[in-house]
C-alpha cells in the first residue's frame, strides 16, 4: 500500500501542499486578526462586532495588519516543519523505501514525528508570531496629519521596540505557550491527515489532489479544536508586555485572579 505516510518520506514536497502556504496565509489573515483581537481585547461583543468596528475604524487594511512578517517567514517555518517531520519519520522507521511501500509508518511514528516538527517550528516561529500579534492589536487607523502615530510603525520597528523595552527575552514572550500549543497539535494534524489519506486512497496509489485537500481541511479543524485554549493563553501572554499586569507564567495566565 502506498499510503500517505510512505509518500511523505519519499516525496515530502508533495505533502507540503497540505500545509499553509503564502496564498492560504493571505486569505486567512483577516480571520486571524479578528481571532487575535477577540482573544486579547474586551471591547468587542463578538465576531461580527469586531469585523464591523475594524472595518469602520481602520478600513479593509485593518484586517491585514501584521501580515508582512508571516509572509516572509512562512517558507522557512514550513521548511523546518516538513523537513524535521520527514527526517524524524526516517529515523523512527529505519526502513528502506521498498519496505515502506509494503509497510507504511505507524500512526505512533507519525504522531511523534509531527510533534517533533511542531516543537522545533514553534520556537523558530515565536518572535515572528509575537510581532504579528502586537501589530494585529493596534487598532489605530493609518497615521494622519495631527493624529498621534501608532506605537509600532511596522514589523521592524516593532521588533526593535520590543528588544529595547523588554530585552532579547521579550521577543520570545509566550514562546512556551506557543510550543505547548504546536507540539501536540502538529502531531494530531499529521495523524488525522495520514489516516484520512490512507482511508481514501486505493492500494498502490498516491492520494489525489481532492483527497489531499479534504484531508488537510479536516486535519486542520481537528488540530485547531485542540489548539484553541493554548492559543488564547499564548496571545494574552504575548500582549502582557503592553499591559499593566504581566503574567508570571502559564499557570498565572490560566488561573483566575
Amino acid at each position: 500500500m502506498t499510503g500517505a505516510g510512505e509518500s511523505v518520506i519519499n516525496n515530502p514536497g508533495r505533502r507540503r501542499a497540505s500545509g499553509p502556504g503564502a496564498l492560504g496565509l493571505v486569505l486567512g489573515h483577516p480571520f486571524d486578526t479578528v481571532k487575535v483581537r477577540l482573544q486579547t481585547q474586551t471591547t468587542y461583543q463578538g465576531i461580527i462586532d469586531c469585523m464591523v468596528k475594524t472595518y469602520r475604524h481602520e478600513s479593509l487594511l485593518g484586517f491585514f495588519k501584521g501580515m508582512s512578517f508571516p509572509i516572509v517567514s512562512i517558507a522557512v517555518v514550513n521548511s523546518i516543519l516538513f523537513g524535521v517531520y520527514s527526517n524524524a519519520l526516517l529515523v523512527l522507521t529505519a526502513t528502506s523505501h521498498q519496505e515502506r511501500r509494503a509497510q507504511p509508518p505507524s500512526y505512533t511514528h507519525v504522531f511523534i514525528a509531527g510533534c517533533t516538527g511542531g516543537f522545533l517550528q514553534a520556537y523558530c516561529l515565536a518572535p515572528f508570531d509575537l510581532i504579528k500579534v502586537r501589530l494585529q492589536n493596534q487598532t489605530e487607523p493609518r497615521a494622519q496629519p495631527g493624529s498621534p502615530p501608532p506605537r509600532y510603525q511596522g514589523p521592524v520597528h516593532c521588533a526593535a521596540s520590543i528588544f529595547q523595552a523588554e530585552g532579547p527575552r521579550g521577543l520570545f514572550r509566550g514562546a512556551w505557550a506557543l510550543t505547548l500549543r504546536d507540539t501536540p497539535t502538529l502531531g494530531i494534524y499529521f495523524v488525522t491527515y495520514e489516516w484520512l489519506c490512507r482511508q481514501s486512497t486505493p492500494d498502490g496509489q498516491n492520494p489525489s489532489s481532492a483527497t489531499v485537500l479534504v484531508a488537510g481541511g479536516f486535519a486542520g479543524i481537528t488540530s485547531w479544536v485542540t489548539a484553541t485554549p493554548l492559543d488564547v493563553i499564548k496571545s494574552r501572554m504575548q500582549m502582557a508586555g503592553l499591559e499593566q499586569r504581566a503574567y508570571r507564567g502559564l499557570l498565572d495566565c490560566v488561573l483566575p485572579s
